[in-house]
């Protein structure tokens, strides 16, 4: 009797993997590690912010989330590293406000953010303060414009570099104010902070959780916040800068995205996660004690927020000429 092409055993083992399989396919995200991309070094608020989410993701799932910080290049280094990764949900990014405004200040940029990403959580947003020496007499937003008119461009405001954040909100405020102002861009806020701390420059836009303690110590006077809402938790007193410049509004955010194409049923299960989380007590008790906030959102409401401060910061930033140098 001639000896069958494939032995029993084999055959049995091969029909199991084919039932197995589709069991496989269908297994819920993630059943393996995820990378996480952060494009920016350890210690910043994109950091400190996507350890907290990526531990609280960890517990949930079982699932180790691994970060990899990839900083440089103003945060494109992270976002090409992010390109070049399969569109699978095992690698994340954890971006900040810069992915938005990019493509306008690097006209060489070689990729768009808004179709090689998909925006699934916004995991955090905090506006920044406008601040002054606290021997500086201005006591209001109105005073200073006053004060800045009255110098006529010889006037020294800082920022944590071209094209960051607290570069855009100061430039935003000089044209919503028509007033001039000797711009001096830092290599970081921190040493920006401590010039203005020096009293060697006047005015600088600082994020509210990286400078509030200095305004709660008395070393720095916060003449209003720049958030689109009326006030804010951190210094419920403070005006909003739109009070005296109607429709300002400037917060540095964070969040996570997939790769575009990434399954559709991926991008939920993340958004349900975090979802979770951020109503955590535990989680929101973490981000009070840094002085960051989030809400509940999803991957729609994200997308939107993202598009529109893309195209606001693109727009401001074709209008103003800005550059990287």
């Amino acid at each position: 009797m001639p000896k069958p092409l494939f032995p029993r055993r084999a055959l049995l083992a091969g029909s199991a993997a084919a039932l197995a399989a589709p069991a496989l396919a269908q297994s819920p995200w993630p059943n393996r590690p995820v990378r996480v991309i952060i494009p920016w070094p350890p210690g910043g608020a994109a950091d400190l912010t996507g350890r907290i989410y990526c531990n609280a993701l960890s517990q949930k799932t079982g699932q180790a989330f691994v970060v990899e910080n990839r900083g440089g290049a103003t945060g494109t280094i992270g976002e090409q590293a992010m390109i070049q990764a399969p569109p699978d949900g095992y690698t994340l990014m954890h971006e900040s406000t810069p992915i938005s405004v990019m493509a306008a200040l690097m006209p060489d940029l070689r990729f768009s953010p808004v179709r090689e990403f998909v925006p699934v959580f916004q995991t955090m947003i905090v506006p920044q303060l406008m601040l002054v020496h606290p021997s500086n007499p201005a006591r209001t937003p109105a005073d200073l414009i006053a004060q800045m008119r009255q110098a006529d461009g010889d006037f020294a405001a800082g920022s944590s570099g071209i094209g960051s954040l607290q570069h855009l909100a100061l430039e935003l405020f000089l044209r919503a104010a028509n007033v001039k102002a000797n711009h001096i861009p830092y290599r970081g806020g921190a040493p920006a902070a401590t010039d203005l701390l020096a009293g060697s420059i006047k005015l600088y836009f600082g994020n509210v959780n990286s400078t509030i303690s200095y305004v709660r110590d008395g070393n720095l006077r916060a003449l209003a916040h720049t958030s689109a809402t009326p006030r804010i938790m951190a210094l419920p007193e403070l005006p909003a800068l739109s009070e005296t410049l109607p429709g300002f509004s400037s917060a540095e955010w964070n969040g996570f995205f997939f790769r575009t194409s990434t399954p559709p049923e991926i991008v939920q299960r993340l958004s349900a996660l975090c979802n979770e989380i951020v109503v955590d007590p535990a989680i929101a008790a973490q981000l009070r004690s840094v002085d960051l906030t989030a809400e509940p959102n999803t991957p729609a409401q994200f997308a939107a927020f993202f598009r529109a401060e893309s195209e606001k910061w693109q727009k401001f930033i074709g209008e103003t000429g800005i550059r990287m140098e």
